[in-house]
């Protein structure tokens, strides 16, 4: 066995795998399988019961007339048997006959099987059999069969037919399951846009069954769950504009009070609750999709220094910038803002941990960009990833006064990502939390 033996044959069971587990997936696979053994059983049952039938009630008729009609064989060719009149009935009918005797050696079909030329005989069968051998006066075995017209290897030409014709049949099968089943795919895209709140357009009907009629339901209940969405954030929306006049006002009589700390408290949570107002009014406006965006011709190393620099010096930061990159086509005030995000949710959460957290601007694997920041703390658990970047969402060890935040930092992030056409990933960093943007932008154009 060669060194590159192994690897192959681990390719093929990897291979074998995952063949089985397609087909395992695959409904139309095991749609066919059923309909085939379903096929395979309907034969079995119906060649058995006939052969049955046959061998209990037609055999008892048809045996009788056989011995009869081998008897007047034998009379014919006579005692002593006569050759000339044993190849003239040879001739004459579509039989195969074989005479062994002292007298005479005869076999008008030399060099085939006794299977051959005697296809009634039961081999094996309890009781007697057809009867179509005969034994003269003189000591003559004379054996009869049938002669066949074609040649021997017409039972193996029928059994290439047969599974030729039973291949074309599963694919006719497959053939009709696929296209019954064709909506499928089309549902389960229309679900998993629903699930990423793309609403816009409905799952189209294919087709006025089951599954169309599967369809027209999932529209309806998305259209439902659109609408509650929409009422709820046109809710949010109208309490926080409603609120912006009152906080106003609020921070303009808190300016009044005498100082100290409780001047500095009052102010720090009126300005907490401005940053919630006006990220909640941000994420609206974001949720909107790309056409909510201002797209410009951007470099992005040159954005990234514009913020680091916009930002308090300590805790220090480190940049890793991919160098080289050409401008693209992005929105620059969005782009900073999830930025400024990232860096303040690295700096919160990051704690004292060294080395200090990294901003980041580099090419993934698969072409895309990643701008993004990961920080050396604690982190999360494996849990919690998936609901970090839900709206008012944190941790349980980040609900503390002294942590900050109103848990819509990570959600803005997340839309502009996908304002973006992209994606916002979280992933543990052991040790820390790194949260990048992932997309494929437009170069700008020249």
């Amino acid at each position: 066995m060669t060194a590159a033996s192994p690897g192959r044959l681990q390719r093929w069971r990897a291979a074998r795998r995952r063949f089985t587990q397609r087909l395992a997936h695959s409904i139309r696979a095991r749609l066919v399988a059923l309909f085939m053994l379903l096929a395979l059983g309907i034969a079995g049952v119906f060649l058995f019961g006939t052969q049955r039938i046959v061998a209990s009630g037609w055999q008892a008729w048809a045996k009788p007339m056989v011995a009869d009609y081998v008897n007047r064989l034998a009379a014919e060719i006579g005692n002593p048997p006569d050759l000339v009149r044993a190849r003239a009935l040879v001739a004459r009918l579509p039989i195969t006959l074989r005479i062994d005797g002292p007298r005479l050696q005869y076999d008008s079909h030399p060099g085939r099987r006794p299977s051959d030329s005697e296809p009634w005989r039961e081999r094996g069968a309890q009781g007697p059999g057809w009867g179509l051998e005969r034994v003269s006066a003189d000591g003559h075995r004379i054996r009869f069969g049938l002669a066949w017209a074609a040649g021997p290897d017409r039972p193996r030409l029928l059994g290439w037919i047969t599974l030729a014709a039973i291949l074309t049949l599963t694919l006719l099968a497959y053939t009709v399951v696929h296209r019954l089943l064709r909506p499928l795919q089309t549902i389960g895209d229309g679900v998993a846009r629903f699930g990423r709140g793309e609403f816009e357009p409905p799952i189209k009907v294919q087709r006025q069954d089951e599954l169309g009629e599967l369809a027209g339901r999932i529209n309806r209940m998305a259209h439902s769950l659109h609408g509650m969405l929409q009422d709820k954030q046109a809710l949010l929306l109208a309490i926080s504009h409603e609120l912006r006049s009152p906080l106003t006002r609020a921070r303009l009589n808190a300016e009044l009070v005498d100082d100290g700390d409780a001047k500095v408290a009052l102010l720090r949570d009126l300005a907490e609750m401005r940053d919630l107002i006006s990220s909640l009014l941000e994420s609206e406006r974001i949720a909107s999709g790309a056409q909510a965006l201002q797209v410009t011709a951007l470099d992005l190393a040159a954005l990234v220094h514009e913020v680091v620099e916009g930002l308090p010096p300590a805790p220090p930061l480190q940049l890793d910038l991919l160098p080289g990159l050409p401008p693209v086509s992005a929105d620059g005030t969005r782009l900073k803002l999830l930025l400024r995000n990232l860096i303040d949710n690295a700096r919160r959460h990051g704690g004292d941990a060294l080395p200090a957290p990294q901003v980041f601007l580099r090419r993934e694997g698969d072409g895309r960009l990643a701008l993004g920041v990961r920080d050396h703390g604690p982190g999360v658990s494996e849990d919690q990833l998936s609901r970090l970047a839900q709206a008012f969402h944190r941790p349980d060890s980040a609900r503390t006064r002294s942590a900050g935040g109103v848990g819509l930092g990570l959600y803005l992030c997340r839309l502009v990502a996908q304002a973006h056409g992209g994606e916002l990933r979280i992933r543990r960093g052991e040790p820390g939390l790194e949260v990048a943007m992932l997309w494929r932008p437009q170069a700008a154009a020249g």
